[in-house]
């Protein structure tokens, strides 16, 4: 299935210029790659939108109308609006059907339900949820199956065991030595104990009067804050002002 993208050029670039895009319900955009020079463009917001609302849209080659010309492209790149969750920006890379690529692609990971040990309480650990390939656009997989419905306790899939689509190489398996790059993709193992689990638990030290003396980021013994909060460099800042206060 083909996915098109509807684009114009701009020419007005900068944060007041994209800003005004925005408002406009529009979103800026860049293409380059094929040894072609960047070209600044423009989206239509629902558009691009609804087109993203495709997870195939990430791992697919698009069809790039501009300028009444059409050109192979891919999403290397999307900037979200934190509160919104809009799509602010985006970057697209022009791809040349014959020659290869590096992209990354995700992991789908099918047959949990059937699982009979994780139905029995197994916990099913995903080490790693995507995979950088290298294949030509055409070859592009919209994702990779992981089969986990026969893994029992203790199991583990590996790089190694993936099946991966014909022309498609992954790039982690490419450095010589494979055992090294070899890392597991998913396992299945035994729920932490409670035990396990306040071990994990920092315990807290007793100063010389028996008081417990909490970790970095908490209150000294003596009951003054010792300031480290989330803004890291204003150590000791609330402190100073205290004691200014008290020769006052």
């Amino acid at each position: 299935m083909n996915m098109k993208i509807n684009a114009a050029s701009r020419e007005d670039q900068g944060k007041g210029a994209s800003r005004r895009l925005r408002h406009q319900e529009k979103v800026p955009a860049i293409v380059y790659g094929a040894g072609k020079t960047p070209s600044a463009i423009t989206l239509n917001a629902h558009e691009i939108t609804h087109l993203l609302e495709n997870e195939e849209a990430y791992t697919s080659v698009l069809d790039l109308v501009l300028d009444d010309k059409t050109e192979p492209v891919i999403v290397k790149d999307l900037q979200r609006h934190p509160a919104k969750n809009t799509i602010t920006h985006l970057d697209l890379l022009r791809v040349d059907m014959k020659q290869s690529i590096v992209t990354n692609i995700p992991l789908h990971f099918i047959g949990e339900d059937e699982n009979q040990t994780i139905r029995l309480g197994a916990v099913l650990n995903q080490f790693i949820t995507s995979v950088e390939i290298s294949c030509l656009p055409a070859d592009l997989p919209n994702g990779i199956e992981v089969d986990i419905s026969k893994l029992e306790m203790n199991e583990h899939i590996s790089l190694t065991e993936l099946i991966i689509p014909a022309g498609v190489t992954l790039i982690a398996l490419t450095h010589g030595d494979i055992e090294a790059h070899d890392q597991s993709v998913v396992a299945v193992q035994e729920p932490k104990k409670m035990a396990e689990i306040e071990e994990d638990i920092v315990p807290e030290t007793e100063g010389e009067d028996g008081e417990s003396v909490e970790g970095e980021g908490g209150e000294s013994a003596d009951g003054e804050d010792k300031g480290e909060g989330e803004s890291g460099g204003d150590k000791g800042d609330g402190d100073k002002g205290d004691k200014k206060d008290s020769k006052d």
